[in-house]
């Protein structure tokens, strides 16, 4: 078991009831690599595709030094450590990074540790090279009290201002957790503490990385807290006025049918609803899959363990990912035909597909207890679990399920005149980029990059790349701002 607290995702059991399921779609699943402990140990955040096509990402433990790494990986499996925490007297660069990275527009990453800084504890923010120089731009704890806030679990992300925004799952003025804001140099601005309310109504303890949405504002969840104490579902505006949006376990304690303690953030789906998972609650106590509006009108979609044996999975702890077919696709910490979790498909309106369970080869070398998931460019989710693999470490894993490649746009909104990055798989040779079918000034930088800048005249839509083997489409319509 992990030094860092993973004791805390271990939480709740299934109860076994039986209901449908609809048939394993076809796939693809590849083991890319084991961690041995040298290289990595524990990978517990979702990997990220950087402008140079490699992924990045983090493992909680391992190393040189025993306290995580990070690490990157091609889409083929090859995979180098580019640091060790713990790499200075007294951990003052941070150990045990929880969270997954977020590459800015300055090409930076900027991650996060759960522990470490100038203090030895508390925690850090850090920025690192896509070949490994890591600096450490904040150390929390370092106001009295903690009052910055403390042991941040939670990946950051980079808003439309070029700000990061992030949460701290420990410390603010009540100890109950924060939402922070940091420019891309390390100038913290503290935005909320929670639990400012008495019995702590707003929520308290956020795990959670924040979602900036279309309308301007950051959503999130809080794990604990909320009216009924078992979480909640926040938004928050960039000047840090915050709004409870939902409260779980609203439909009757104990059983909390729709849901209870959310450990993951929320995705914007393309119809302008969010969805989000609960660890535990659902008709049977295993965890949800839910759809709320931005108003704070909350619908279950799916309680896990709903088929015999739970060979649905139980314990959502990871977040959901909208895929360019339209559906979501995510992991569960436990079950599935095979005792080891799950990854499955659901669509918008519910339907949901176990696609892999997890430990079904001999010793599990397939890996065990997977997290969130991103989609590639090149169509393919890639992915990690905590344990299991060749050295019983971990692993990072692919899955393809058939789905075609495609381009990313960063950012994805902007006005006329704004610098675009098109981040795609065999990108050389591009002849054309539209946006919403308006003609772009562009550049080709690498296979997997493209820059241009939105036209005059351009609308809201999909932006599109004409490539040598074919015409490449985004995964998100670009929003052209006024």
């Amino acid at each position: 078991m992990s030094k860092f607290s993973w004791g805390k995702r271990a939480y709740a059991v299934c109860l076994l009831c039986a209901t449908t399921a609809i048939a394993l779609p076809a796939q693809t699943f590849t083991t890319l690599h084991s961690f041995d402990g040298t290289d990595g140990e524990h990978a517990i955040s979702t990997l990220v595709q950087a402008a140079n096509g490699n992924l990045y990402g983090t493992t909680v433990d391992g190393g040189a030094n025993g306290s995580g790494t990070v690490f990157k990986i091609t889409p083929s499996g090859t995979l180098a450590m580019l640091y060790s925490f713990c790499s200075q007297s007294g951990c003052a660069d941070g150990q045990y990074p929880a969270a997954g990275l977020v590459q800015a527009t300055n090409g930076y990453l900027y991650g996060t540790t759960d522990s470490g800084g100038a203090l030895g504890f508390g925690g850090t923010v850090f920025r690192i090279t896509p070949s490994g120089t890591l600096t450490t731009i904040h150390s929390f704890c370092s106001q009295s009290g903690c009052t910055d806030g403390a042991n941040p679990d939670a990946a950051l992300v980079q808003a439309t201002n070029g700000n990061l925004y992030g949460t701290t799952a420990a410390g603010g003025v009540n100890g109950s957790g924060t939402v922070f804001m940091m420019t891309p140099s390390g100038s913290l601005t503290t935005l909320y503490s929670f639990c400012s309310q008495s019995d702590c109504p707003d929520g308290s303890f956020p795990n959670a990385a924040l979602l900036q949405a279309t309308d301007g504002n950051f959503y999130g969840t809080t794990f604990v807290g909320g009216v009924e104490g078992e979480g909640t579902v926040f938004k928050i505006t960039p000047s840090g006025t915050l709004t409870t949006l939902y409260s779980f376990c609203s439909q009757g304690y104990p059983s909390c049918t729709d849901g209870s303690n959310p450990y993951a953030g929320l995705v914007q789906a393309t119809n302008g609803y969010l969805y989000g998972t609960t660890v535990t609650g659902g008709d049977l106590g295993a965890g949800t899959v839910f759809r709320i509006t931005p108003g704070g009108t909350l619908t279950t979609l799916y309680s896990f363990c709903s088929q015999s044996g739970c060979t649905d999975g139980y314990n959502p702890y990871a977040g959901l990912v909208q895929a360019t077919d339209g559906s979501f696709y995510g992991t569960t910490y436990g079950y599935g035909a095979d005792a080891g979790g799950t990854v499955f498909k659901i669509t918008p309106s519910g339907m949901l597909t176990t696609l892999y369970s997890f430990c079904s080869q001999s010793g599990c070398r397939d890996g065990s207890v997977s997290h969130g998931l991103v989609q590639d460019t090149d169509g393919n989710f890639y992915g990690t679990t905590y344990a299991g693999g060749a050295y019983g470490d971990g692993t990072v894993f692919s899955l393809s399920v058939g789905l075609g490649p495609f381009v990313e746009t960063q950012p994805t909104s902007g006005k006329v005149g704004t610098a675009v990055r098109i981040l795609g798989t065999s990108l050389t040779g591009a002849t054309s980029v539209t946006f919403n079918g308006t003609p772009a000034f562009f550049g080709v930088r690498s296979n997997s990059l493209i820059g241009a800048v939105v036209p005059p005249g351009a609308t809201s839509g999909k932006v599109e790349v004409v490539t040598p083997s074919g015409t490449l489409s985004s995964n998100v319509p670009f929003r052209v701002k006024p």
